[in-house]
């Protein structure tokens, strides 16, 4: 994934100053425009982003501000195989904490990180980036290795072994037919 440069803003960008987050919770929503969409799915290198919508509720804790919601998009991803666009619907529940990001060096031993720790963001200058939390969310959502409608028989075509061929069942029952 190409990531944004520091030195332009983001494609889809939602700062919201700490001083804007109150003891009740916030509620909202964010919708990516035309352009954000299209941005977006050229940094993802997608073949499209037709819609991105968020809703979300943002709650300041102690050390920490939650953020959590929804994403629902309406994007295209080029197959594996073919490399042809298909249309994907997709949903996902994020969870993210941001905390304040801090000058101490990381230690040099290794840390192993609970489930709960992996969707941690650091912030700095009091403020926080929503819509670039739902960009990197949005990123991570989608299917790395996305196969289109006619994946399994373009891959029949051109001589590809599926998944379970090419597993390591697939080469235990390929060795049991060679054996008798």
């Amino acid at each position: 994934m190409s990531t944004s440069s520091p030195l332009l803003p983001p494609e889809l960008s939602k700062i919201i100053k700490l001083s804007e987050i109150g003891g009740t919770p916030l509620t909202g929503k964010i919708t990516a425009d035309e352009n954000q969409c299209v941005a977006l799915a050229k940094r993802f290198e997608l073949p499209s982003i037709e819609t991105l919508v968020v809703d979300y509720r943002l709650e300041a804790k102690v050390h920490e501000i939650c953020f959590t919601g929804s994403i629902r998009s309406k994007l295209h991803q080029a197959c594996a195989i073919s490399g042809q666009p298909f249309p994907v619907s997709l949903t996902e529940e994020f969870n993210i904490v941001f905390v304040e990001k801090t000058d101490i060096p990381p230690s040099e031993e290794e840390i192993e990180l609970a489930p709960e720790d992996c969707d941690v963001i650091e912030y700095e200058a009091a403020q926080i980036d929503l819509g670039e939390a739902v960009a990197q969310t949005l990123y991570l959502a989608l299917d790395p290795y996305p196969r289109g409608p006619d994946a399994d028989s373009i891959a029949e075509k051109q001589g590809l072994k599926s998944e379970e061929e090419a597993g390591p069942f697939g080469a235990l029952a390929a060795l049991k037919d060679k054996l008798g």
